[in-house]
């Protein structure tokens, strides 16, 4: 597994334009890994936007490692960098205390007659988001105290497709410290991610030792 990470260059004009949506970003990340394109073929990635000190950070996780200059599409010159990340996974242990950030595609599914499937709704208010994540943490091998984080944004963000009306999906973005419980499952959960729309940059979990 490979951490990678480039800062956008919104002071240029052509990113500000293109990157408007985040099916651009999806498209970026994608494009990074010339060698699946032409192979046809998609690896498992993790990806999302950190805004940091008044700059704004492409952050990628990927079984394969990117080419750097086709990361670098969008971002500032010489500031792509891709890390080798199995060492510090293998280094975690259980009780850990962490620093963590993830962006969630916080939903829900009602029972709705008419779909096979039922009806997915966004949770937008901040006591159901919290919630949200609490619910997920044990089953993701971690304990949360609901004092030991919060929630930092919430809004929604578009998807446009060809073809298609323009999606809105609802991003909720927490940071704090938590526990491992399980270091297998957390492991799994830092490679996977929580949650839905993962390929529009949700469901990706950093942490840092405290």
């Amino acid at each position: 597994m490979y951490l990678s990470r480039v800062e956008i260059d919104y002071k240029n004009r052509l990113t500000s334009k293109e990157l408007n949506h985040l099916g651009a970003f999806h498209n970026w990340v994608e494009q990074s890994f010339p060698k699946e394109m032409e192979q046809n073929k998609r690896s498992r990635k993790l990806w999302r936007v950190d805004n940091l000190q008044n700059r704004s950070y492409l952050l990628v996780l990927s079984e394969e490692e990117p080419n750097l200059n086709m990361l670098e599409k969008y971002g500032v010159k010489g500031t792509g960098e891709t890390k080798e990340y199995e060492q510090f996974l293998n280094s975690l242990k259980n009780g850990d205390r962490m620093r963590f950030r993830v962006v969630l595609n916080t939903t829900k599914s009602i029972s709705d007659r008419s779909l096979k499937r039922g009806k997915v709704i966004p949770l937008t208010s901040e006591e159901d988001q919290i919630k949200y994540l609490l619910d997920r943490s044990e089953k993701n091998g971690f304990k949360l105290d609901p004092q030991d984080f919060y929630l930092v944004r919430s809004g929604f963000e578009k998807v446009l497709k060809h073809g298609e009306k323009k999606l809105e999906l609802i991003k909720a973005e927490f940071q704090g410290e938590l526990t491992i419980m399980d270091k297998d499952k957390f492991k799994e959960t830092l490679t996977k991610g929580i949650g839905k729309k993962k390929a529009y940059g949700f469901g990706m979990m950093t942490v840092i030792p405290m």
